[in-house]
């Protein structure tokens, strides 16, 4: 283990949550607000010391193998929530250290969990460091690190692309790194400018609109008014948002076939089926299940599909409480939580990709069953799957039950209600957000305890990072020198 160039991506990590806090000092000066002193301060001092980590002790040899990538990277998310919730601490704006790191944690990983009864309360620079969190978690810190810094650019460094980036078709395919991580933020960039001028259009301030397009982009589902999504009124605006945040669920290898103008093989992309299709029928079964509802058959389907949009690709969104939809509608919204969105995009979950890969790997099973000397391979997009990445899909899938099961019950102990329980450790480990009951779009996290909030906290930053990143923290091993 390498431990001084994790410090060395530790101070990085630091010098760019420095610098984003600055942002958040000019919104407070332009809106004439102190807290803006808060983020000054914080900001400066987090970039001092990273700057330090960075100078200190420089290590010539910068390659990462797998152990030291997915420490540094689970360290990196970590240490970004620490510093990060120090303005909401420090202004008073979110008094309970507790309660201001589960804000952060939430924001960061993109879950969108809130324990702010009314949002409108805080000052314009926390909106908006709320929404930059949600929008610097996204694509990730670290895949912005490398695209900024050369050295992190080597090959063998794509272990740190693979600790961040979501889902498991990520391989030793990407050719320079450091090209392939600053084409994914600049289409990032590109989306998320593209809604911000949708929404402008629409009529919707300038200041609701960056931060929208902010919280749509990561899909973390922070909004700036308590009523959130349904404070815009109107089919144009509440589209719009629908519409990216089913954009940005998609793979962004996707978008970079695309602009490649390889559009045969970008639309043989297999998940990319599977998830327009769920969110094709979902939109269908549930919009004509609540017609009786809404008593209108437009309305009926704007609300589905926006819902379906908002979860699939766990952004969280709200314009109303599904808590007064049918049982089959939340079934199904239950369902497409745990789902997720594509692997490679913003959007957390099980992802569809892990989906078809072990409905592939039963299908096989069942075949070989019936045809025992046959030989057959699982294949995605025409091309046989390796046998590692069967191999960690299916022990991710191990991982992922143990911590949901481990995580219910411990949350259980609290004596909440079956359905509160239960979805609230849905919606932090798949990064979704709001479930269900008191944990609704129109509820929120704030009634939980504070041990509650810590294994939440845990279940988002293992459900951001596919768990193996932070498991691996708590393994002795890798920390002694070999």
């Amino acid at each position: 283990m390498n431990k001084r160039i994790i410090v060395y991506i530790l101070g990085w990590v630091l010098i760019v949550e420095g610098v984003a806090m600055q942002v958040c000092t000019l919104t407070s000066f332009i809106y004439r607000e102190h807290e803006g002193l808060y983020f000054l301060i914080t900001g400066a001092v987090s970039a001092a010391v990273g700057v330090f980590c960075v100078k200190f002790k420089k290590q010539k040899n910068m390659v990462l193998y797998q152990k030291a990538g997915f420490s540094a990277t689970a360290l990196s998310w970590i240490l970004l929530s620490l510093v990060g919730c120090l303005p909401f601490w420090l202004s008073g704006e979110i008094p309970v250290f507790t309660d201001a790191l589960f804000e952060t944690v939430s924001g960061f990983t993109t879950t969108g969990a809130t324990i702010l009864t009314e949002v409108e309360k805080l000052s314009h620079g926390m909106l908006m460091w709320r929404s930059l969190m949600n929008w610097l978690g996204g694509m990730g810190v670290i895949v912005f690190l490398l695209a900024l810094i050369p050295k992190l650019g080597g090959q063998q460094n794509i272990f740190l692309m693979k600790a961040e980036s979501p889902g498991p078709i990520i391989g030793k395919a990407v050719p320079h790194m450091r090209t392939y991580a600053a084409l994914l933020y600049g289409i990032y960039f590109g989306l998320t400018a593209l809604e911000c001028t949708l929404l402008l259009c629409g009529g919707m301030e300038f200041f609701d609109a960056i931060n929208t397009s902010f919280a749509t982009a990561g899909t973390g589902g922070f909004g700036v008014r308590n009523t959130n999504m349904a404070a815009y009124h109107g089919y144009y605006l509440q589209t719009v948002i629908a519409v990216f945040m089913m954009l940005f669920g998609v793979n962004f290898s996707f978008y970079i076939l695309l602009i490649a103008r390889k559009f045969k093989q970008a639309f043989k992309i297999t998940e990319l089926w599977f998830y327009l299709g769920i969110i094709v029928l979902s939109t269908i079964i549930i919009g004509i299940n609540i017609i009786p509802r809404y008593h209108d058959v437009r309305e009926a389907f704007h609300q589905s599909f926006f819902y379906v949009s908002s979860i699939i690709t766990t952004t969280g969104f709200g314009i109303g409480d599904v808590n007064d939809w049918p049982m089959l509608s939340k079934a199904i919204i239950l369902i497409i939580t745990f789902i997720g969105a594509m692997a490679g995009s913003t959007g957390g979950g099980f992802k569809v990709s892990r989906i078809v890969l072990l409905a592939k790997e039963v299908k096989k099973e069942v075949k070989l069953l019936i045809h025992p000397r046959n030989v057959r391979a699982v294949k995605m997009d025409g091309k046989a799957v390796d046998h590692n990445i069967m191999r960690t899909t299916s022990v991710f899938l191990v991982l992922y039950l143990m911590i949901f099961i481990g995580s219910f019950l411990l949350v259980s102990i609290e004596g909440k209600d079956f359905v509160t329980s239960f979805t609230s450790i849905a919606a932090t480990l798949n990064n979704t957000g709001p479930g269900m009951s008191l944990v609704g779009p129109v509820g929120n996290y704030a009634t939980f305890t504070h041990f509650s909030k810590f294994v939440m906290m845990f279940d988002m930053l293992a459900g951001r990072l596919e768990i193996f990143p932070i498991i691996i923290l708590f393994a002795p091993s890798i920390w002694k020198k070999v």
